[in-house]
């Protein structure tokens, strides 16, 4: 059946609309049934971070606004921000074409990335090297206290 519907939605007109039901029925949750989830900034394009969601939480995300995810080492749902107050707002949403992976574009609050950094995408590889190209915005201790998660 999900093949149908992702088969369907590529030949489908501008603006053509389907039931979210049917939709996410068609999603490929990998076999732990998650799915990975890109987050965004909505208005700059900058890549924040990637993380899992399950369909519980991608169904939370979508009514509420706000962004949640499945934290895998904690085994539950895990809410953008409630322990370090840096919350994502949900602009938007995507399924790729193939029905496996989400973009979010986010609306996000202060650092995204535990490190206290802006993205999680600070380490740029060369050929030769690794480089860190951004420094913190806040001391992740600040944000965590001594816990701070990975």
């Amino acid at each position: 059946m999900s093949d149908d519907v992702l088969k369907a939605l590529e030949g489908a007109a501008l603006d053509t609309r389907r039931p979210l039901d049917e939709i996410l029925d068609a999603v490929r949750f990998n076999e732990a049934g998650l799915i990975p989830a890109i987050a965004q900034q909505h208005d700059s394009g900058e890549v924040l971070m990637m993380a899992w969601m399950n369909r519980e939480t991608l169904e939370e995300t979508l009514r509420t606004g706000r962004v949640c995810y499945w934290s895998r080492s904690r085994g539950k749902p895990w809410r953008k921000g409630e322990s370090s107050g840096q919350q994502q707002h949900l602009q938007a949403a995507s399924l790729d074409c193939d029905g496996d992976t989400l973009l979010l574009q986010v609306d996000q609050t202060g650092p995204a990335c535990h490190t206290g950094r802006r993205s999680c995408f600070y380490v740029t590889l060369d050929a030769d090297e690794a480089r860190i190209t951004s420094e913190p915005m806040i001391d992740p201790r600040t944000l965590y206290g001594d816990k701070t998660p990975h």
